[in-house]
């Protein structure tokens, strides 16, 4: 059975771009428009990896990932941050949150892969 992941961005193309890069490489892809938007998708679903932006309008990636660390279902759910944010105050913010990894945009789609297959449980 394939690992399925939740790509949360706002940008469509973005989300094409991370979806199109996963599923060439075997994975089950869900996707959301932002935080709020992934939550309903999440649900009591059980997902292998949740990969977020962090700057999204209704609730940013950094809320998100509070929330599906609160999530009993989602605890222990790696959740990477893939952001144009690379300053350090930022990423201190995201590991504090509960974040798994942090990967700057734009990315290299073997990189993406590389961490994915790292973290994916």
């Amino acid at each position: 059975m394939s690992k399925r992941i939740l790509a949360v961005d706002d940008s469509k193309t973005m989300r094409d771009m991370v979806s199109f890069t996963l599923k060439g490489a075997g994975f089950e892809v869900l996707e959301a428009h932002d935080g709020q938007h992934a939550l309903t998708v999440l649900g009591d679903e059980k997902v292998n990896l949740v990969i977020t932006d962090v700057n999204m309008p209704n609730m940013d990636g950094l809320s998100l990932v509070r929330a599906v660390r609160s999530h009993p279902v989602h605890r222990s759910t790696p959740v990477l941050v893939l952001t144009t944010e690379g300053d350090a105050a930022k990423k201190s913010e995201g590991r504090e949150a509960g974040a798994t990894g942090w990967i700057v945009k734009p990315f290299a789609p073997e990189k993406l892969l590389q961490v994915v297959q790292k973290v994916c449980v």
